[in-house]
């Protein structure tokens, strides 16, 4: 009877009014730090970045896309699919692109009207300096695309501040919230490009300017379409509960995981940091490299096994045998969940047979004080 209870209390919900998602879109706008129109869409944040590429795209125009992880290269075929021509700047997976790379590019094709950035790539887990890249696609006269889902509430995200003409955010990272629903902030340079383009989605889901001109030009009184209500509730009270932590300290607790784990894993035999300097490293995800005879895959398998309570899981393709991942995004942004890691990590080298098991027990408790002292020296700036 209880269970029915709860789950009545999920299905009988009011109407969600206009004026309600207008609030939420309000209070992403104040979060992503724009005065620009906030669009919140209704589907995982690959909706709102695809809607960007395919309004902005066309054959005949130039794009820089940079790649630094799985979703650079995603853009890549939707930019090619809109027929454009694709030009590539690429990082190892274990740092990050620099200013010089895309003002290099920028030099060499001065005919490049689209940049396409992902932030935050938490599948690699590396971050890019997005101030500075924007400072140079402003002065180029480009569109500046970013994709900020893994960032937002990680790390700094200043859309206005730094040119971002289309950023995107969701709310299954740091936010702590739901994957089905996501937002894009579009600048009025954005609008102007994508309103000249013939190509540009419309009567579609992926159409960015049917939202324009049903709900934003409209003055947003009106829905076009029925809203998924759990999903923007869940959204809003995700960024409310930001809100209420303040954004400062949501982006010093990722950062002192982000800081604490690192410092840990260089004291496991067998493991290292995948991204190499500290500045690369995404707030968000901490990727880790299995070095040696053990792969990363069976490390994973081993620390899920003694604590499967822990964020870690595996990397997939081609990179399962060298790469794990810690998702310490969200709530998992905890120092007792980070120590947590660490000991898992450590209790799997073990059971591998990477360390005795004294020197195991000597490693992870020297792991989990370095890591302490590094997330209180972090989390206290």
């Amino acid at each position: 009877m209880t269970a029915n209870n709860e789950h009545l209390s999920l299905l009988d919900l009011p109407p969600l009014g206009a004026d309600r998602f207008a609030a939420v879109e309000d209070k992403l706008a104040v979060l992503m730090r724009t005065r620009s129109d906030v669009v919140t869409m209704q589907g995982e944040a690959l909706l709102p970045l695809e809607a960007c590429i395919r309004s902005v795209a066309r054959p005949g125009s130039t794009a820089l896309n940079v790649v630094t992880g799985p979703y650079g290269e995603t853009f890549g075929g939707w930019l090619r699919a809109c027929g454009a021509e694709v030009v590539t700047v690429s990082a190892p997976f274990t740092g990050a692109v620099t200013p010089r790379q895309v003002a290099e590019a920028l030099r060499e094709h001065p005919e490049i009207g689209l940049v396409s950035l992902v932030h935050a790539e938490a599948a690699t887990g590396n971050t890019n300096p997005v101030a500075e890249i924007g400072a140079l696609v402003r002065e180029h006269g480009a569109l500046l695309m970013l994709d900020a889902v893994a960032s937002v509430g990680a790390e700094p995200l200043l859309t206005d501040e730094w040119g971002v003409d289309l950023c995107v955010v969701g709310g299954q990272k740091a936010l702590a919230g739901p994957a089905g629903v996501s937002a894009v902030s579009v600048s009025a340079r954005a609008w102007e490009r994508i309103a000249a383009n013939e190509r540009a989605p419309r009567r579609s889901y992926l159409s960015l300017l049917d939202w324009k001109e049903r709900w934003i030009d409209a003055g947003r009184t009106a829905l076009p379409h029925a809203p998924a209500q759990l999903e923007m509730l869940a959204l809003e009270q995700a960024v409310d509960r930001v809100a209420d932590e303040g954004l400062e300290a949501s982006v010093r607790r990722h950062r002192a995981a982000s800081a604490a784990l690192r410092a840990g894993v260089r004291e496991l035999p067998g493991l290292a940091p995948y991204v190499l300097r500290d500045e690369d490293a995404a707030p968000a995800a901490t990727t880790v490299r299995a070095e040696g005879a053990v792969a990363a895959d069976e490390v994973v398998a081993a620390a899920l096994a003694a604590d499967a309570a822990v964020p870690l899981q595996g990397a997939a393709g081609p990179l399962a045998k060298e790469m794990l991942r810690v998702n310490h995004y969200g709530r998992a942004a905890d120092r007792a969940v980070v120590l947590a890691c660490l000991a898992a990590l450590a209790a799997g080298l073990g059971a591998l047979g990477v360390m005795r098991e004294q020197d195991g027990a000597d490693a992870a408790e020297r792991a989990v004080a370095v890591a302490g002292a590094a997330w209180d020296g972090t989390a206290g700036r």
